[in-house]
């Protein structure tokens, strides 16, 4: 008898790293996949499912304007229990650290319902910082049956915490599945007409609301205004306490160019193509040093410490002069670029679904 695993989405980077766990799924004659959304991020998600061909089976639908964290929770709880108590699944599966996963734990353990998480153990030890994130990600681990860990460094994070050695399994990071296969297809894609200095940045934290996002757009407007060989291409993040500062700081700037968030295939292009990242973005801290492109890291910790370790990415911080120091040392000093360009990645070798679908097995045989 197949064994039912509903596999829950609530964000764009939720989507990307469950994606092609949930295409592996799919091929197991074993398995009953259901996909739940709960849409996070309403118009990214939806372009996520497109893209990979994923059907929804069921959608909660559960945004709504200024929507509080504990409004958001709230909604997703009851909405997750009326479903789960509807499907009655074997295991629930959801990634990383978002209200989505935090709850989908939660939901699961009242149920007596196996809960596995994807990118378990990953921590920054402040409860505040990513906010409400570091949060999510420990209740998830107090919760969760299987651990799929990225790295030695998370499975430590882990195990100091009590969790049994026998739960976690070190599989690497699902990003690298997806970014190897679209890297294939982006080929040589130049997302910018001029061979200028590509910097790519992503910004849309919390914790960088307010003044730290302006100190990154004013770090943006220096870098531009002084080096004409670079071009800045910012994909803004739809929300409004991102999308209007940003905006209303940069949009008349020459050399930066604002969009929309672009979909998964021109993203792996623009990695492709660019000179280094500037990012507050978890994924991109995992994805850019596969590729060999150096992150400067926009925040002043990070869960993500293997790449910093490595050398392939750097904390700079939110303060204006700070960002704009890394920056301008990578575009002058050649010999600090090589250096991170080549540091190599932690996270894995693209196999990763494919491992986690392997110990899935083994749990139900046992």
């Amino acid at each position: 008898m197949k064994k039912k695993i509903i596999c829950i989405i609530g964000t764009r980077p939720e989507a990307l790293k469950m994606a092609p766990l949930i295409l592996e799924l799919y091929k197991s004659l074993n398995f009953e996949v259901k996909t739940l959304v709960t849409a996070q991020h309403r118009e990214l998600i939806d372009q996520m499912m497109t893209l990979f061909d994923i059907q929804v089976d069921k959608d909660l639908n559960i945004m709504a304007p200024n929507q509080s964290l504990g409004e958001l929770s709230a909604k997703l709880l009851l909405a997750l229990n009326q479903y789960f108590l509807q499907e009655k699944p074997d295991m629930v599966i959801a990634q990383g650290d978002t209200t989505t996963t935090m709850i989908a734990a939660m939901a699961s353990f009242y149920l007596r319902i196996p809960f596995a998480h994807v990118e378990a153990g990953l921590r920054s030890f402040d409860l505040h910082s990513p906010f409400p994130e570091e949060f999510n990600r420990q209740c998830a681990a107090k919760l969760a049956t299987l651990h799929f860990a990225p790295t030695q460094t998370t499975q430590q994070n882990l195990l100091r915490e009590g969790v049994k050695p026998e739960s976690i399994f070190i599989t690497g990071n699902t990003i690298i599945d997806t970014l190897y296969y679209f890297s294939h297809q982006a080929g040589n894609t130049n997302p910018i007409e001029d061979n200028s200095k590509l910097i790519l940045v992503t910004c849309h934290r919390r914790e960088n609301f307010g003044d730290n996002l302006i100190n990154i757009c004013q770090a943006l407007q220096t870098i531009a205004r002084q080096h004409k060989d670079v071009t800045i291409l910012f994909p803004v993040h739809p929300n409004p306490n991102v999308r209007n500062v940003v905006y209303e700081l940069l949009q008349n700037e020459e050399r930066i160019q604002l969009c929309a968030p672009i979909d998964y295939k021109e993203m792996v292009a623009a990695l492709k193509r660019c000179y280094l990242v500037l990012t507050d973005s978890g994924g991109l801290q995992e994805e850019a040093p596969a590729l060999g492109k150096p992150v400067l890291v926009m925040r002043t910790e990070t869960e993500r410490p293997e790449a910093v370790e490595y050398g392939a990415s750097r904390l700079v911080g939110v303060l204006t002069n700070d960002i704009v120091h890394n920056v301008e040392e990578l575009l002058t000093n050649a010999k600090v670029y090589e250096s991170m360009a080549k540091a190599g990645s932690p996270y894995g070798n693209g196999t990763t679904a494919k491992q986690i679908a392997s110990i899935l097995l083994e749990y139900f045989k046992e």
